[in-house]
């Protein structure tokens, strides 16, 4: 939490910030509190929108990777972040997104399709020097 933080303070105006659709659902969940103040901070982000190309990626994703099929949120954030030509997907999520053991096979896939898997990283590893 303290390196997001960090990173929020000290490098987010080094880059331009999108989310998409998706994340504005999974940032609305929980405490409407905390909720409405998580949308607040994303009120100004350009919105990615979760078009066709989208979904197939993400289902090609999901298909032919070992992203489990509980992972669909996930296979959506990386499909939005890829088809829409991001340099990065900043993210906390190792488990199905910031993954080493999976990167190559996401990255395969996307270029089947015309794609670059962006970078797919924790905030520590977009700290800069």
């Amino acid at each position: 939490m303290e390196i997001t933080k960090d990173w929020w303070e000290s490098r987010r105006s080094a880059f331009t910030l999108y989310a998409s659709e998706a994340v504005l659902e999974e940032v609305a969940q929980g405490d409407p509190t905390i909720a409405a103040q998580r949308l607040e901070m994303l009120r100004d982000f350009s919105l990615l929108s979760l078009n066709q190309d989208v979904q197939s990626l993400a289902a090609q994703l999901l298909l032919r990777s070992n992203l489990p099929s509980k992972a669909r949120v996930d296979a959506i954030h990386i499909a939005a972040a890829t088809v829409h030509g991001m340099d990065y997907l900043l993210t906390w999520n190792c488990k199905h997104i910031a993954n080493a053991q999976i990167q190559g096979k996401l990255a395969e896939i996307s270029l089947d399709f015309g794609y670059v898997l962006p970078v797919l990283c924790t905030p520590n590893e977009l700290m800069g020097d």
